[in-house]
């Protein structure tokens, strides 16, 4: 992969969103890197003052590598319902990193002891799904949130299924990314 292109394609989607100007030549951009036409997943995160300023991205590949950067790229700039859309004089002090994800694996435990012990923190991305409600942690919030009984809680609580979410067995996804910032 180019991270150089990729963190690129995500700053031009935001500025032409804001300035309303044709800033990426996808026929240009696919023909320099074909790579680019592979489908992918991705996320894209943006931080201003190191503190998260949005974050949108897909799952699953399903569409091309470039498209899938410049939905998300714009998604997390202005459709994030956290957030209020990104203004112009905030565009210049965000800081753009994009996470391409492996294809998610589904992982089979019987007790929360050996879900621990098919985990691998910071490496492993997360999908938790329970009762028609869903949600993932990239590899990245392991950060924040280095114990696997916090990290799991506040997973919980971002799907809207409680801290004790591991105590009704949800379905676990597990996931790797390639993660480049600026």
């Amino acid at each position: 992969m180019y991270p150089k292109v990729l963190l690129k394609i995500a700053r031009d989607a935001i500025k032409e969103q804001l300035t309303a100007q044709k800033l990426i030549d996808k026929q240009y951009l696919t023909k320099e890197y074909p790579f680019l036409l592979k489908n992918g997943a991705v996320f894209v995160t943006l931080n201003k003052n190191r503190d998260l300023r949005g974050c949108i991205g897909s799952l699953v590949s399903h569409r091309t590598l470039i498209d899938d950067v410049i939905y998300n790229a714009k998604a997390a700039a202005f459709d994030d319902v956290r957030f209020l859309p990104l203004s112009q004089e905030e565009f210049d002090q965000i800081e753009i990193e994009v996470s391409v994800l492996s294809e998610p694996e589904k992982v089979s435990y019987s007790s929360i002891e050996e879900l621990k012990s098919l985990i691998v923190p910071y490496k492993d991305g997360i999908i938790l799904r329970h009762q028609n409600r869903q949600a993932t942690f990239l590899p990245q919030v392991w950060e924040q949130l280095p114990e696997f009984d916090i990290f799991f809680a506040h997973l919980g609580q971002k799907a809207g299924l409680g801290a004790d979410v591991l105590e009704h067995n949800p379905e676990i996804y597990k996931y790797r990314v390639d993660s480049y910032s600026e």
